[in-house]
């Protein structure tokens, strides 16, 4: 884990890293994308004494800085990711929960005509899309059909 690189980047800013600091970032770089709860979790698992409201303010400090950044990959509260992995574009499965991460130059000619038509820049790094991974999809063609999901379209019904 780079703990050197965040000591420099929060020193660089005025900050120290403290322990609280260290082992959210942790918890961050562990997990990859993982909700304040999910992250006060792995945080305990060390330190039994944190709550929920030191990783909401340590959280809210590191994305300040530039250290973390969130994306909303569902109802409920946003996860959080190191920022500086490359940035990138969620893909969520609503069926498994998977997230996929895919290179923003996938969303290119998206974003370039969202510019050229409302003269619109994105931020994609909080852009979230939901639909059905690979393999759940495949799942669901050997399956045959079943039910229909909230997701599909409503077809009309000729008599």
């Amino acid at each position: 884990m780079a703990t050197t690189d965040w000591k420099t980047d929060l020193r660089e800013r005025g900050y120290r890293l403290t322990p609280q600091r260290q082992l959210v970032l942790e918890a961050v770089d562990h997990l990859e994308h993982a909700t304040p709860d999910e992250i006060l979790t792995e945080v305990r698992r060390t330190a039994s004494g944190v709550n929920i409201s030191t990783v909401y303010r340590t959280l809210e400090l590191l994305e300040e800085l530039g250290l973390v950044s969130h994306a909303h990959l569902g109802h409920g509260a946003p996860t959080y990711h190191l920022a500086d992995r490359h940035h990138h574009i969620h893909m969520v499965c609503r069926d498994c929960t998977d997230v996929i991460e895919a290179d923003l130059s996938v969303a290119e000619p998206f974003t370039r005509q969202l510019r050229a038509s409302f003269g619109f820049d994105t931020d994609m790094k909080h852009f979230a899309i939901f639909g059905r991974c690979a393999k759940c999809s495949a799942a669901r063609a050997a399956d045959g059909p079943g039910p229909r999901d909230a997701s599909e379209p409503d077809r009309a019904v000729e008599s």
